[in-house]
Formats: structure tokens, C-alpha cells, sequence
């Protein structure tokens, strides 16, 4: 897996991956914007040169510093309360690496593999690397899942659009559960392994799978269920400064994540209720995690519009959600596009 790009052959045909991706993003992305444009904002766009003022840009500068610094920071805490550690130049590449590679993916897939593959060549073995990352994913998703059924009962936004109480009562039923899952898998890891066992061994006995998968599927799920449960305990034990400074730098992360559209609200002149836009884009977040598209492209500028479109004036709104998009994602796909074409020039420092 971490050779592919090593390879000439398997570099050509991952690059003809991420370009068919790449144009995919693009096409959606468009399609979201003119939906917002359409739908939301009444067919209008004003530029408003607010955007463009000195304090502004300063403002979105140091926001976007907290966000790419305190996105690599996480990272690297995890790593060394692992035992391991990578430079801080490594680090902010990693950032834009898996920037753009996370967002030219369906549902972010290529971003774990893209950086078990950075990792494992800056001399971390890949156990560890899948690891690191997974655990890096894991606590911006109990952050983020923990908060959603609190603003999808609270906020008075979100009554106006077509969630539904029904339908905020199922997501919060089911974030439990996730959340359930996930404490089982750590805590009490063989009350997971048995469950699945006799899952595939029940889809065999019914010729669902055959005998050569259902062995295959049984290794892979006892050995991937064991190794994340046994390296979150090593997480757990690793130094304590280091385990509470990745919770903090995530929690840091996602602020400054869900930071930008107040920012750029306050800076058009809009009275800012913060916590009900944080709220809104927890909420927004939250739906992305599960968009089949690459990046939520499409998706996500649509559920930003329809949910913001009460807060912000027609004219506005599309040049909101169009710089929103900007700073957190489309600046750092730039960024990332060229720093992995020169990444894969570099000679890997392999794990001993």
C-alpha cells in the first residue's frame, strides 16, 4: 500500500486517479455553488471589497495560521505520545498533502492512505502511522459528533430548514450508538471481535460470502479491530502532556475550522451571534462526514447555504460560501497539489 506511489506504474495510474477525482470535485463544487446561487441566494453576487481591507486579511491570515498549525500540531502530539516524532517542516507538508488528497477522494478515503504513505517514508512504521492517523481522525469525530445533538435541538437557525425534530432525534439515536461503538472497540475490544466473527460466519453458512473470503475477512477484521485497540491503549499510556496537548490542538483545530464564516460575517457588517454560527457549522460538518462526494464537494456548499441563507442577505451569501470553501479547503488542495508532485521526487527515509 505505502509503495504505490514509489512505483512508476502505480505513480501513473494514482495520478489518473486523483485527476478523474480532482475534475469530479470540480463539476460538484460547481454544481453546489450554482444550487446556492439558484436556490438560496436569489440569483444575486455582489463582491463586497470589506473582504479586502487590511484588518480583514490580517484576521483571515492568523485564522488560517491557528488552522493549518493546530491541524499538523494534532498529528504530531498523537505521533509522540506514540513514540514517535516528525519535523516540523514535515509536519506542515503532511498538512497540505493530506489537504488535497482528502478532498479529491470519496468521503476523505485517500487522506488515511495518503498519509500512512508520507508517514512510512519519513521513517514511521506503517502500524504506527495507521495508527496515528486513525486516532488523529477519531477525536475530531467524537468532538464533533458529541456536539451535533446539542445544536440540533438547540439552535433556532436550524428550525427553518428541513431538518425536522424526527429527523434530529434519529441522528442524535445514532451518533449514541457511533459513539457507543467506539467506546466498546477501546474499552472493551472482545465484545466487538465475537459479534463480527459470527457475522461472517453466519453470511458464510448462508453462501453469501465465499469460504476463501469469509477466512480472509476473519484475519483482516480480528487482526485491524486488535492492532487500533491495542495502539489507542499505547496512546493512552503514552506521556500525558502529549495525549492532552493532541486533544487540545483538535479542539483548537476545529474552532479555528468553524471560525472562518463568523469572521467573514463580522467583517461584511453582519451582527454575529458566534456561537449559533459554530453551531451551524458543527451541524455542516457533521452531514460532510458522510457525503459520498470528494471533499463534500456539491454537498457541502449546498447545506452551508440552505443553513446559513437566514443569516445573510442574498447578495452575500454565495460570496460567503464561496470564500468560506476558499480558505479551508480550495487554498490548501492548491498548496497540497504541489507539495506532493515534489514529495514524490524525495528519496524515502524508510522505518527501521
Amino acid at each position: 500500500m505505502t509503495d504505490r506511489f514509489d512505483t512508476e506504474g502505480g505513480r501513473r495510474s494514482s495520478w489518473r486517479r486523483l485527476a478523474a477525482f480532482g475534475l469530479l470535485f470540480v463539476l460538484l463544487t460547481s454544481a453546489g455553488l450554482y444550487t446556492v446561487y439558484h436556490r438560496f441566494a436569489g440569483r444575486t453576487l455582489t463582491f463586497d471589497d470589506r473582504l479586502l481591507q487590511p484588518g480583514t486579511l490580517l484576521a483571515l491570515l492568523a485564522l488560517l495560521l491557528v488552522y493549518f498549525l493546530a491541524d499538523g500540531l494534532r498529528l504530531h502530539f498523537t505521533l509522540r505520545a506514540l513514540g514517535h516524532r516528525l519535523s516540523f517542516r514535515a509536519m506542515v507538508r503532511l498538512v497540505f498533502i493530506n489537504l488535497f488528497v482528502s478532498n479529491v477522494t470519496p468521503m476523505a478515503t485517500g487522506g488515511g492512505f495518503a498519509q500512512v504513505w508520507y508517514l512510512a517514508r519519513h521513517g514511521v512504521p506503517v502500524g504506527r502511522a495507521t495508527a496515528a492517523t486513525t486516532i488523529r481522525t477519531v477525536l475530531a469525530v467524537a468532538f464533533i459528533f458529541s456536539l451535533t445533538p446539542l445544536f440540533l435541538f438547540t439552535l433556532k437557525a436550524l428550525e427553518r430548514t428541513s431538518i425536522s425534530h424526527q429527523v434530529g432525534l434519529a441522528l442524535a439515536v445514532f451518533i449514541t450508538l457511533y459513539l457507543g461503538f467506539f467506546t466498546v472497540l477501546l474499552l472493551r475490544t472482545r465484545w466487538l471481535v465475537t459479534p463480527l466473527s459470527r457475522l461472517l460466519t453466519g453470511l458464510r453458512r448462508l453462501h453469501l460470502i465465499s469460504a476463501r473470503r469469509h477466512d480472509r475477512w476473519q484475519f483482516r477484521c480480528r487482526r485491524e479491530v486488535l492492532r487500533f485497540a491495542a495502539s489507542f491503549r499505547d496512546y493512552l499510556k503514552g506521556r500525558p502532556r502529549y495525549v492532552l496537548l493532541s486533544i487540545l490542538c483538535t479542539a483548537v483545530f476545529l474552532l479555528a475550522l468553524f471560525s472562518f464564516p463568523a469572521l467573514l460575517m463580522h467583517s461584511l457588517g453582519y451582527p454575529v451571534d458566534y456561537l449559533s454560527t459554530l453551531g451551524l457549522l458543527v451541524v455542516t460538518t457533521f452531514i460532510m462526514y458522510f457525503s459520498p462526494t470528494p471533499g463534500a464537494s456539491g454537498i457541502s456548499e449546498g447545506v452551508f447555504g440552505s443553513f446559513f441563507r437566514g443569516l445573510l442577505s442574498g447578495n452575500h451569501l454565495l460570496l460567503v460560501t464561496l470564500a468560506w470553501r476558499f480558505l479551508t479547503i480550495y487554498l490548501g488542495m492548491v498548496i497540497g497539489l504541489f507539495v506532493l508532485q515534489r514529495e514524490l521526487t524525495r528519496t524515502p527515509r524508510r522505518s527501521e
